[in-house]
C-alpha cells in the first residue's frame, strides 16, 4: 500500500469556492476522531499488511485539530498498519492556525511536512475568496514554519477574478522569498453549487477568466523553473528531493487507503468512497459498518485513469505500460488519437513516453479526454 488519506471534515467557514465535503460545527468532532480511528483498524486487512509509506491529513482544516488529536490518529495508524520507517507524513494547514506555539508544538508530532494553504498573499484575493487568515497572517506563518520545518509546501490560485498579471506576479515572488521547497498552485475553478458560483451568476463578481488563467499559468511556470523548482505535475512544482510522495502516488497509480467521510480509496482495480455525511459516516461505523461505496474499474476505466494522470506529469504516458497492461488495441488506439496533438505540437514521444510540451499543459486535462476510450470493455 502506498498510503493512507485522513479526511478532516472541519472548517472555521466556508470559502467561496470550495465544494469539498466539511461542516463549520466542530460538535460531533469527538465523535469524528473515534470514528476515523475504528474505520483504521476496520479495514486494516484491506491491502493485505502492505507498508504504509505515507500518511496525509487533508480536509476540511486538519490543522483544527489540536496536537493531541493528531498524535491519536496516527499512533491509530501504527497500531494497526506496518509503516516504513521513515514516512512522510503531512499535515494541511492554514495560516490561521499556525500561531508561533503551534507550529512549535507541531514539531513534537511524528508530522513532518506542513502543506500550508497560503492561496494569495493580497487582502483583495482572500476576502473574494472568504478565507479565513489574512495576507499579514500568511507572512508570518511561513516566517515561523520555516524555522522549524524543512518540507513545506504552499498553495497558491491563480486566475483571481481582477487579480492581474503583475500581481500576481508579486504573489509568486512573495512565495519564493520564504525558501519553501514545493508550491502547488491551481486555477480558481468556478464549481456548481458554491458561493462564487452565486455571486457570478448575479453579477457581483466578474467570471473568471480563461485566457488570463492561461497567462498566469505560464507566467508561474517560467517563474518557478528558472527559480531552481521541477514542474512535476500540472499543478505541482517541486525542488530536487521534495516531489509529494503521496500524490506522486496517486499520479502513479499506487494504491492507497482513504479515512473518513467523503474520502475515497483505490486498490488498483477498484475504486470506493464514504459517505459524504458526518453523522451517517459515525453511526455506521459505530456499528461496524463501512458505509461506503465501491465500483470495480473496467480496463477501459483504468487505461482513462493512467492517461488523464499520466499526461499530467513529467514521467508521461508509457506507450509499453499500455501495450504490456491494456492491450495492442488500446496502444493503437492511443496512437492514432495522439497524431492530431502531435502535429499541433501538444504532445510529443520521447523515449517511448508520450508527454505534452510546454504549449499543451494548460489544455492537458481536455487533451487527456480526447485519448480517452469508450464503452469497450
Amino acid at each position: 500500500m502506498s498510503g493512507i488519506y485522513i479526511h478532516i471534515p472541519f472548517c472555521k467557514q466556508a470559502c467561496h469556492y470550495c465544494d469539498f465535503h466539511f461542516s463549520i460545527s466542530l460538535r460531533k468532532k469527538g465523535e469524528l476522531l473515534n470514528a476515523l480511528a475504528k474505520e483504521l483498524e476496520l479495514r486494516k486487512d484491506e491491502f493485505n499488511n502492505s507498508t504504509v509509506e505515507t500518511i496525509y491529513f487533508g480536509g476540511g482544516t486538519p490543522s483544527l485539530l489540536n496536537t493531541k488529536e493528531l498524535q491519536f490518529l496516527i499512533d491509530s495508524v501504527y497500531e494497526n498498519y506496518e509503516v516504513s520507517e521513515n514516512p512522510e507524513i503531512t499535515l494541511e494547514a492554514n495560516p490561521d492556525d499556525l500561531s508561533t506555539k503551534r507550529i512549535h508544538d507541531l514539531t513534537a508530532t511524528p508530522i513532518n511536512r506542513l502543506s500550508i494553504g497560503i492561496q494569495s498573499f493580497f487582502e483583495s484575493d482572500l476576502k473574494l475568496m472568504n478565507r479565513a487568515h489574512n495576507a499579514e497572517e500568511a507572512k508570518a506563518c511561513l516566517e515561523e514554519a520555516t524555522i522549524y520545518f524543512d518540507n513545506i509546501s504552499l498553495d497558491l490560485i491563480y486566475g483571481i477574478p481582477g487579480a492581474s498579471n503583475e500581481q500576481w506576479l508579486k504573489n509568486i515572488e512573495t512565495a519564493l522569498s520564504f525558501n519553501v521547497p514545493h508550491i502547488s498552485s491551481y486555477a480558481l475553478t468556478v464549481e456548481p453549487k458554491t458561493a462564487l458560483a452565486s455571486f457570478i451568476k448575479k453579477g457581483l463578481i466578474e467570471n473568471v477568466d480563461d485566457e488570463q488563467a492561461h497567462d498566469q499559468f505560464h507566467l508561474l511556470k517560467d517563474k518557478l523553473e528558472a527559480s531552481g523548482f521541477v514542474h512535476y505535475e500540472l499543478s505541482n512544482f517541486g525542488k530536487d528531493g521534495y516531489f509529494s510522495k503521496n500524490n506522486s502516488a496517486y499520479w502513479q497509480g499506487k494504491s492507497y487507503l482513504g479515512i473518513g467521510p467523503s474520502a475515497h480509496s483505490f486498490n488498483g482495480k477498484q475504486r470506493s468512497w464514504n459517505v459524504k455525511n458526518n453523522s451517517r459516516y459515525i453511526k455506521a461505523i459505530e456499528k461496524n459498518e463501512l458505509p461506503l461505496e465501491i465500483e470495480t474499474l473496467t480496463q477501459t476505466d483504468r487505461y482513462n485513469e493512467y492517461i488523464m494522470t499520466g499526461l499530467r506529469t513529467i514521467w508521461g504516458v508509457s506507450l509499453k505500460k499500455v501495450e504490456n497492461d491494456f492491450g495492442v488495441t488500446f496502444k493503437d488506439y492511443l496512437n492514432a488519437q495522439s497524431e492530431i496533438f502531435i502535429n499541433q505540437h501538444l504532445l510529443y514521444i520521447d523515449d517511448a513516453h508520450l508527454r505534452v510540451t510546454k504549449k499543451g499543459q494548460f489544455l492537458c486535462d481536455g487533451i487527456a479526454s480526447e485519448l480517452f476510450k469508450i464503452n469497450l470493455k
